[in-house]
């Protein structure tokens, strides 16, 4: 059905993976390619002048390990770390790696995003590929 669908996923979660990965290895042609993906959010300036040398450099070294072993069993899948604003940067990442689908999980809502999170939200408003929604 699809050829190269993107699982964003949130590391501090308890189970990151979760139904996402079933739902697209059952979405994947043959010989296709899932990519998981974890966007790490910029600290604000007066934030950052307040850690330690090195600990961004570290958290994102160990960011990007434990994003590996989430996909090192699941035959074509491939990780990806960056950094930014999750919404926006996950339809960054979709449209320059050509995804032609999102498989994104929703948390339970506030008012202002009743019917979805608000990442997921501005994921399925502005992506221009298929977006499956998980609950």
């Amino acid at each position: 059905m699809y050829s190269n669908i993107l699982v964003p996923i949130a590391l501090d979660h308890e189970h990151p993976t979760g139904p996402s990965f079933d739902i697209a290895k059952r979405l994947l042609e043959d010989g296709g390619t899932i990519t998981a993906l974890h966007v790490m959010e910029e600290l604000p300036a007066y934030v950052t002048q307040q850690l330690e040398k090195g600990m961004r450099e570290k958290q994102h070294a160990d960011f990007e390990a434990a994003l590996k072993a989430e996909v090192a069993d699941i035959p074509g899948a491939k990780a990806a770390l960056i950094m930014g604003h999750s919404g926006r940067s996950i339809l960054e990442f979709a449209k320059a790696n050509n995804s032609d689908c999102i498989v994104i999980a929703s948390h339970r809502p506030g008012l202002q995003d009743y019917l979805l999170g608000s990442t997921a939200a501005r994921v399925v408003r502005h992506a221009q590929c298929a977006v499956h929604v998980l609950r």
